[in-house]
């Protein structure tokens, strides 16, 4: 099993944290990943009142734990869902991309995201992500049916994860 880190902006709400924790984790576990999760590894923010200087060290923490997350993972599955691609997801993808990491991503929001009839999110993005050796996806099936082929070292099962 390879460690995948897993970018996306699925902690931001009570909906999205749902879809994370109890559908896409296991699922992408049964996928033959060993999820490195960001939401899961970084410590609990300040309270909201804290000082600015309070913050400040929870943002470098945090920033730190992902940015060497990145380094040790064999790779990155980037969720691409929002109206637009969430910043930090689009941060780490830039940075893995610079590391040398391959990254596929998946988009399951219908919405069009993409600056041209082109693209399906933003150019530059989808760029290093392509570039990588990975793909973007827009469903759960067709992520089951890519992982194997932007991740072939990964042990996955032959049957099917998704129905």
């Amino acid at each position: 099993m390879k460690n995948i880190y897993i970018a996306s902006p699925l902690g931001f709400s009570e909906a999205w944290e749902s879809f994370y924790y109890e559908e896409f984790l296991p699922f992408v576990k049964r996928c033959g990943i060993n999820p490195l999760d960001p939401w899961a590894a970084n410590p609990e923010p300040p309270d909201v009142d804290a000082s600015r200087s309070e913050w400040d060290e929870f943002n470098m923490l945090t920033g730190q734990i992902n940015a060497d997350s990145i380094v040790m993972s064999d790779g990155m599955l980037a969720v691409l869902d929002g109206a637009d691609i969430d910043s930090g997801t689009a941060s780490e993808i830039g940075y893995a991309f610079a590391l040398g990491k391959r990254i596929l991503g998946y988009r399951g929001d219908f919405r069009l995201s993409g600056d041209n009839p082109g693209s399906i999110v933003n150019l530059q993005v989808e760029y290093f992500i392509k570039k990588s050796g990975g793909l973007v996806v827009c469903s759960l099936k067709e992520l089951e049916e890519t992982i194997p082929k932007i991740f072939p070292e990964l042990d996955v099962p032959p049957h099917r994860l998704h129905s």
